[in-house]
């Protein structure tokens, strides 16, 4: 019974979280980078760069694989990218993916 009582913020929930990244993070290939790292955690959402020269987009999947991804926007990003930080926002779980895959948005 305590097992299950632990479990209601387990890593395996399906949460949402809105991001934005500052630095430099435009033309240098970090919405490519943010697809492709998302897609391999098996994550969905999107990524778009702003007109103020930020990048922003959402993610959604299990808990455990959207920390992962937190980090991987926080400290890696592209290769030619330099982060200055991250910020996430609107963290909430979800009962079901509401994105396919994870998008590029022009």
């Amino acid at each position: 019974m305590t097992e299950r009582i632990k479990a209601t913020m387990s890593d395996d929930d399906l949460v949402s979280v809105d991001y934005e990244v500052f630095g430099r993070v435009q033309g240098v290939f970090f919405r490519k980078y943010t697809q492709a790292e998302g897609r391999k955690l098996g994550l969905v959402g999107w990524v778009q760069n702003t007109r103020s020269g930020t990048v922003q987009g959402q993610l959604q999947g299990p808990r455990c694989k959207v920390k992962e991804m937190q980090e991987w926007l926080k400290s890696t990003g592209s290769p030619k990218s330099h982060i200055t930080k991250a910020e996430f926002k609107n963290e909430k779980t979800v009962g079901s993916l509401e994105h396919s895959s994870f998008d590029i948005v022009k």
